[in-house]
C-alpha cells in the first residue's frame, strides 16, 4: 500500500539526496523504487530504502565510484563484502592523500627557487646503473610508448628517478608498463654545487625526471647491447646523456609535464592469477576474438577476452558467449595483451583482475615494480 511507502520528495528530504539524484540512481540501477506509478511515472520507495538511501547519501560524499556504491548496496548480508569495498577506497584516498603531500612538497621547493636562485636543486644528476637491468626496464616498457601525434608528451619513456629507484614509465592512454631500477648508489650532482648557508637549503630534493624520446631511447637500448656492466646516465637541465664502454650518446629531452602515472597504479583486483607466460601467449595467439569499433583512433579493435571460472582457472573466453555463473571476464586489445605477455620474455606472469570495467595488470612475480596496465574494452554484454 501506498500508505506504506515514501514519496520520492519525502526520501529526498529524509536522505538528504536530491530528486533528481535519486532518478539518476534509479536510472543507474543503484537504488530503484519499489513501485513506478504506471499512469504517472511518479516513484514510491519501500519503508528499508530510507536507510539505503542515507547510506547512498554518505557514500557520495565520500566520493565513492558508482560501480563500488552499486556493490556496497547490493552486497549480502553478512558477506562482508561492504566493508571490503569501502576498505579499498579508504586506501586509494590515504595513497591520493600521500600523493597531495608529496606534489605539496615539491610545489613549496619550487616556490622556494624562485625566490630564491640560491636554492636551486643541482640542474643535472648523475647515476649509475646497472647495464643489464636498465636494458630489461627498457624491454618491459618500450611496447606502451605513444605514437599520437597529438601526444607529444607520451613519445618517450619517463625517467623517474625516487630515491633509490629509477622508474621508467610509458604510456599511450590505453595501457602503460612501468619497470623500476634499484640504484647501487644514490645519484650525485653532475657539477658541484656553491656553498650556501644551511637554512637556505630545502630538506629534501624534489624527485628529478625527464622524458627521454622514442629515438633516444631506442639508442640507449642499442648501447646497452655493448656488453658492459654499467652505464653512467645524466638527466637534468634539459639532455640526457648515456655512456657505457667508452661510447656515448646525448639528446634533449622533451620539455612537457608528463601525466601522474601514479594515480593508475592504484589498483584494487578482486582476483590474482599465476600461470606460465607461454602457455598464455599460445592460448591468446590461437583463441577466440572478436572486432569491435573500439580502436585508440576510432578504427575497429581486435579483442580477446579473458574469462577467469570459479575454480581460478583463467582460459580466453570462446566468441559470442555469456559468462557462466560465477565467471569473471575482461575484455582487452588482443595486440596490446601480446606485447605486454612477450615484454621482458617472463617465463612466469601473475594477471590481477578486478571485473569487466577495471584495468588489466600483468605482473612478474619477484618484480614487484615491473607490470604492465592494460585499459579493458567495453563489451555491452560484459557490463
Amino acid at each position: 500500500m501506498e500508505s506504506d511507502l515514501h514519496s520520492i520528495g519525502e526520501l529526498a528530504r529524509a536522505s538528504g539526496l536530491g530528486v533528481g539524484t535519486l532518478r539518476y540512481y534509479d536510472g543507474a540501477d543503484v537504488l530503484t523504487p519499489a513501485r513506478v506509478d504506471p499512469h504517472t511515472g511518479y516513484r514510491w520507495y519501500g519503508p528499508r530504502q530510507l536507510a539505503d538511501a542515507r547510506l547512498l547519501a554518505r557514500l557520495r560524499r565520500v566520493g565513492l565510484p558508482l560501480a563500488a556504491i552499486r556493490a556496497v548496496l547490493g552486497a549480502a548480508p553478512g558477506s562482508g563484502e561492504a566493508h571490503r569495498v569501502v576498505d579499498a577506497h579508504l586506501r586509494r584516498l590515504e595513497d591520493g592523500l600521500a600523493d597531495a603531500r608529496r606534489e605539496l612538497s615539491l610545489i613549496r621547493t619550487l616556490i622556494d627557487q624562485r625566490e630564491n636562485p640560491m636554492t636551486t636543486a643541482p640542474a643535472e644528476l648523475r647515476l649509475t646503473v646497472p647495464a643489464q637491468d636498465l636494458a630489461a626496464a627498457l624491454d618491459a616498457v618500450r611496447h606502451a610508448v605513444g605514437a599520437d601525434p597529438e601526444l607529444p608528451v607520451l613519445a618517450g619513456v619517463l625517467f623517474d628517478l625516487d630515491g633509490a629507484v629509477l622508474r621508467l614509465v610509458a604510456t599511450d592512454r590505453y595501457r602503460m608498463a612501468l619497470a623500476e631500477v634499484p640504484l647501487p648508489e644514490l645519484p650525485l650532482p653532475a657539477v658541484p654545487l656553491p656553498a650556501v648557508p644551511d637554512t637556505a637549503v630545502p630538506d629534501t630534493a624534489p624527485p628529478a625526471g625527464a622524458i627521454v624520446p622514442t629515438a633516444l631511447v631506442d639508442a640507449l637500448r642499442a648501447l646497452l647491447g655493448a656488453g658492459a656492466a654499467e652505464a653512467e646516465l645524466t638527466l637534468g637541465g634539459g639532455q640526457f646523456r648515456a655512456g657505457t664502454g667508452g661510447h656515448r650518446i646525448e639528446g634533449a629531452t622533451l620539455d612537457l609535464d608528463y601525466p601522474d602515472y601514479r594515480v593508475l597504479t592504484r589498483l584494487d583486483p578482486q582476483h590474482r592469477v599465476g600461470l606460465p607466460a607461454a602457455a598464455l601467449r599460445g592460448a591468446v595467439e590461437s583463441g577466440a576474438t572478436r572486432t569491435l569499433p573500439s580502436g585508440p583512433h576510432g578504427e575497429d579493435c581486435v579483442v580477446t577476452v579473458l574469462a577467469l571460472g570459479p575454480d581460478g582457472r583463467l582460459a580466453v573466453a570462446p566468441a559470442d558467449t555469456e559468462p557462466a555463473p560465477g565467471e569473471v571476464r575482461v575484455a582487452v586489445n588482443r595486440d596490446f595483451l601480446l606485447d605486454a605477455l612477450r615484454a621482458g620474455r617472463p617465463e612466469q606472469l601473475v594477471l590481477e583482475l578486478g571485473g569487466p570495467i577495471a584495468p588489466l595488470a600483468i605482473r612478474t612475480p619477484g618484480r614487484d615494480g615491473t607490470f604492465s596496465i592494460l585499459m579493458p574494452v567495453r563489451v555491452p554484454e560484459l557490463v
